[in-house]
C-alpha cells in the first residue's frame, strides 16, 4: 500500500471518529404551539415556537445567565419536538431543550437545573475545547493508523500468513482508535463534571436550590438501573447518575437554599406549559387521562381546551376558553388560544379581535403579532390588508425566522399590487426554513422588479448573493 492510500485511509479513519465524537459533543445531558412547529428537512427536529412558553424559558434563564456572565450574549433556549428527556448546547448562544423535558420537569427547579448546566458548559468554553480535543485525536488517529500499517509490512516481510496479518492489522488500527476514543469520552465526563458544579454554583448565587438536578438525576439512575451492570462506564460520554448525585449532593447540601422551594406563581406557569405541550402534543385520551374531567384545575382545562380544538370540536374548544377567560382574564395566551382555534377553523374574521386582545396585552409579542397579520389576511376583507401589512412588517421586524409570517406578508402585498415586495417576502420566508434555492429564485425575480439600488433591490441582492453556511447546505436547494 502507498503512503498516500494508506494516508487518505487513516483520514477516512479519523474522520469517522471526529463525526462521532462531535455527536457527543453536542449532547450534555444522556438523557406556533400557539404552539407553532416550524418545518424542518426530513430527519431533522422540528423546533417549536410559542410566546408563552419562551417567555417562562427566558425567565428561567436570565439570573442564570447573568450570573455566569453571559447577559449579553444574547442566549436563547430553543425548543426540539423530541418527547425524550434531553438538552444540549451546540454553539455559544442556543441552549436546546426538547419538549420532553419540560414536560417530565414536575418542578421549574428540575428543568432550572438543566438550564443551568447547560449554561455552564456555554461559559466554561467546553465546545470550542472540545474542538480542539477533536482536532489533536485526529492527527493522533492519522498517526497511531500509519505506525500499525508499518507493522503491518513488518510482519509482511517476515512472511506471515494473509489470514493472520489480517488479524494483526486490524488490532493494530483499531486498538489505538478506541483508546483515542476513550481518552476523549473521559475528557467530555470531567467537562460534564464541570458543567454540574458550575450549575450549583449559579443555583446558589440566584437564591435557589439545586435539589432539582438531583431529582432529575434520580430518575436517569432509575432509567439506568437495568443496563448499569452490563455497561463500560469508561464508553459513556457522561458519568454515571449515581455518581453525579453523590457529587452534587455534597455540594448542594451545603447550601443555604437547599430547601428553598419554587415560588407558587412560578410553579402555576410551569404547570400550565405542561398542559399546553401535552395538550398540542398528545392524542385525547392521553390528555383524558393526565387531566380527567374530575380536575378542575387551570391547567387541566387548557390542557382539555386545546385538545378539543386540536381534534375538531371547535365549538366545545371555544366555550372552554371562555371559560378560562372567564377565570383569568387578564391572561393573554386565553386570548391568544381563542384566536387560533378560530383562526385555523375557518373563522378568520372571528379570530381577529381577540388576537387583538393578546396583542395588547403582550406588548406587541412578535409571534402572536404574526397570527393577527394572518387572521387579517385570510379574513379576505380589503379594508384589513393595510393593517395586516403593518401587523406583519412589525413582526417579521423582531423575529425574522417566522416562515409563515413572511408567507402572510408576501400575501398581502400581492393584493395590494406590490409585486416585488411580494416576491421579497416569499423569498425571506424561504429562506427562513432553510430552503435557499426557492428563496434566491424568488429574491432574483424580486431584484428585477425593484429600481436599481432602491433598499428593496439591495435587499434581494443580498438574499441572491447569499452563502449559506456549511452546516446548511445539505438541506433541500
Amino acid at each position: 500500500m502507498s503512503f498516500q492510500k494508506l494516508f487518505q485511509v487513516a483520514r477516512r479513519g479519523a474522520a469517522r471518529l471526529g463525526r462521532g465524537a462531535c455527536l457527543l459533543a453536542a449532547v450534555s445531558l444522556p438523557v406556533q404551539v400557539a404552539v407553532a412547529q416550524e418545518s424542518s428537512p426530513r430527519g431533522r427536529p422540528t423546533t417549536i415556537r410559542d410566546t408563552e412558553i419562551e417567555a417562562l424559558l427566558r425567565d428561567y434563564t436570565r439570573p442564570i445567565l447573568k450570573t455566569a456572565g453571559l447577559a449579553q450574549q444574547n442566549v436563547e433556549v430553543v425548543l426540539i419536538s423530541e418527547r425524550s428527556f434531553n438538552a444540549f448546547v451546540a454553539d455559544g448562544r442556543r441552549i436546546f431543550v426538547n419538549t420532553g423535558a419540560l414536560v417530565d420537569s414536575v418542578t421549574p427547579n428540575q428543568i432550572i437545573g438543566v438550564l443551568a448546566h447547560e449554561t455552564g458548559h456555554i461559559a466554561g468554553g467546553h465546545l470550542a475545547r472540545m474542538r480542539e480535543q477533536l482536532a489533536g485525536a485526529q492527527t493522533m488517529a492519522i498517526v497511531a493508523m500509519l505506525l500499525a500499517a508499518g507493522g503491518m509490512a513488518a510482519g509482511a516481510a517476515s512472511g506471515m500468513n494473509g489470514r493472520d496479518l489480517g488479524n494483526v492489522g486490524a488490532a493494530a488500527m483499531s486498538a489505538p482508535q478506541e483508546a483515542i476514543r476513550r481518552s476523549l469520552l473521559s475528557y467530555q465526563r470531567g467537562e460534564e463534571q464541570a458543567a454540574d458544579r458550575s450549575a450549583v454554583k449559579y443555583l446558589d448565587a440566584t437564591g435557589q436550590s439545586s435539589k432539582g438536578m438531583i431529582e432529575t438525576f434520580e430518575r436517569f439512575q432509575s432509567d439506568q438501573l437495568f443496563i448499569s451492570q452490563r455497561v463500560d462506564p469508561y464508553l459513556l460520554s457522561h458519568p454515571m447518575a449515581r455518581e453525579r448525585i453523590a457529587a452534587l449532593e455534597e455540594l448542594a447540601k451545603k447550601s443555604p437554599y437547599y430547601n428553598v422551594k419554587d415560588p407558587p406563581a412560578l410553579q402555576a406557569r410551569h404547570d400550565m406549559m405542561r398542559a399546553k405541550l401535552i395538550g398540542f402534543m398528545e392524542r385525547p385520551e392521553v390528555v383524558a387521562r393526565r387531566y380527567p374531567a374530575s380536575d378542575t384545575s387551570m391547567a387541566a382545562q387548557y390542557a382539555r381546551a386545546i385538545s378539543a380544538y386540536r381534534f375538531g370540536n371547535v365549538s366545545s374548544a371555544v366555550a372552554q376558553i371562555d371559560a378560562l377567560i372567564a377565570r383569568d382574564p387578564s391572561n393573554p395566551y386565553f386570548y391568544e388560544l381563542k384566536g387560533q382555534a378560530l383562526l385555523e377553523s375557518g373563522r378568520a374574521a372571528d379570530a381577529v379581535a381577540p388576537l387583538r386582545k393578546a396583542v395588547s396585552m403582550t406588548g406587541n409579542a412578535p409571534l402572536i403579532r404574526s397570527m393577527l397579520g394572518q387572521a387579517l389576511v385570510e379574513s379576505g376583507k380589503p379594508s384589513d390588508n393595510s393593517e395586516a401589512m403593518r401587523e406583519l412588517v412589525q413582526a417579521t421586524q423582531r423575529d425574522p425566522n417566522s416562515s409563515s409570517a413572511w408567507r402572510s406578508l408576501s400575501i398581502a402585498y400581492g393584493r395590494a399590487g406590490d409585486l416585488a415586495n411580494a416576491d421579497l417576502a416569499a423569498a425571506q420566508g424561504y429562506f427562513a426554513t432553510g430552503d435557499f434555492k426557492s428563496g434566491r429564485e424568488l429574491a432574483a425575480r424580486a431584484r428585477q422588479r425593484f429600481p436599481q439600488g432602491s433598499p428593496g433591490w439591495l435587499k434581494a441582492d443580498d438574499l441572491v448573493n447569499f452563502k449559506p453556511p456549511k452546516s446548511a447546505l445539505n438541506r433541500p436547494q
